[in-house]
């Protein structure tokens, strides 16, 4: 074996094989149970939003208590500040990501959890926005309009007019 040979647990992440994924434990009713398989053991990152008008300190010491719990049940996760309200949970393994999640949308001063691109109201959410999340069946109103409009401006829209035959 060569000495410049690296191991395969030595791999950085984007390089080390993908785990296998037993499709047999996968639920079909929840998508969620797809996403815990296909990201365990990779890193996955989620933007924790802090409720009310916190300045960073707050948003800093608010944090530090939530990682110190996760920390207390042995989930290994790191934490950064991005804004006055924000921080980015980064867990090394994603399999974890969605208890962890749970558990930040059931804090008081927890407004949302963003993971995989779905926004999660948490228990400091204002009304307006755990409503936000929801489809308006009104789009599809507005959709049939405009097509009713589109047309009517279709016919009217010729750079000439026809010409009559004399």
């Amino acid at each position: 074996q060569k000495d410049d040979d690296i191991e395969e647990g030595d791999l950085p992440e984007h390089k080390r094989p993908p785990a296998p994924v037993d499709f047999s434990k996968i639920d079909p009713g929840k998508p969620e149970s797809i996403l815990k398989l296909t990201k365990k053991g990779k890193t996955l990152m989620m933007f924790v939003t802090v409720s009310g008008e916190p300045t960073e300190k707050e948003t800093e010491e608010i944090t530090s208590l939530w990682q110190g719990s996760l920390f207390n049940a042995n989930y290994d996760v790191q934490r950064f500040i991005v804004g006055s309200n924000r921080a980015i949970f980064m867990l090394r393994d994603g399999g974890y990501a969605w208890e962890i999640k749970d558990f930040l949308i059931n804090q008081e001063r927890c407004a949302d959890v963003t993971l995989e691109g779905q926004v999660y109201p948490g228990k400091g959410a204002k009304e307006s926005d755990k409503v936000k999340n929801k489809t308006k069946p009104e789009k599809g109103k507005k959709k049939k309009d405009a097509d009713k409009n589109s047309e009517g401006i279709k016919e009217n829209n010729r750079a000439t007019k026809q010409r009559d035959d004399l």
